[in-house]
C-alpha cells in the first residue's frame, strides 16, 4: 500500500488507486462527469492546494530565491491545523491503501506537489 505523487491528466498506472486532485481549480473545459475518465482525478481536494496568492507566487518564480519564498509560504499554509490534519490522514492512509495526489504542473520540481511530497514524508507516508 502506498501513495504516489502524479501529474493530473497523465495515464494511470495499474494499482494506482484513487486519484486526488490537490488543485485550486478543476480542469478547464472538461465536464465534471469526465474528470475521472480523462485521468484528471476521482476526488477534488483543494484543501491541500496553495492559496491563489501563493499559487501565483510559485508560477511567477524564476529564481531559486523566489521559489524558496513560494515553498516557505506554502509550507506555512500547510501548517494550519486543518491542512496538517489532512496531510497526517493521507500519510496514515498510505499504509492501508493505494492512492495518488497530484497537480497539473508539468515539472514536479517547480510545483507544490514537490513540497506536498516532502510534507507527506515528514508525516511518515509510505510511497510507491
Amino acid at each position: 500500500m502506498a501513495v504516489r505523487v502524479v501529474r493530473l491528466g497523465t495515464p494511470r498506472i495499474q494499482g494506482e488507486g484513487t486519484r486526488i486532485g490537490t488543485v485550486r481549480r478543476p480542469p478547464r473545459g472538461v465536464p465534471r462527469t469526465e474528470f475521472a475518465s480523462h485521468n484528471w482525478y476521482d476526488v477534488w481536494f483543494p484543501n491541500l492546494a496553495p492559496s491563489v496568492g501563493t499559487m501565483k507566487l510559485g508560477q511567477q518564480a524564476t529564481t531559486p530565491a523566489q521559489w524558496a519564498s513560494f515553498m516557505r509560504k506554502y509550507r506555512a499554509e500547510m501548517a494550519s491545523p486543518e491542512a496538517s490534519h489532512a496531510i497526517q490522514l493521507l500519510a496514515t492512509l498510505s499504509h492501508q491503501s493505494n492512492f495518488s495526489v497530484g497537480c497539473y504542473c508539468e515539472d514536479e520540481s517547480r510545483c507544490h506537489r514537490s513540497v506536498l511530497r516532502e510534507l507527506l514524508v515528514e508525516k511518515g507516508a509510505r510511497f510507491a
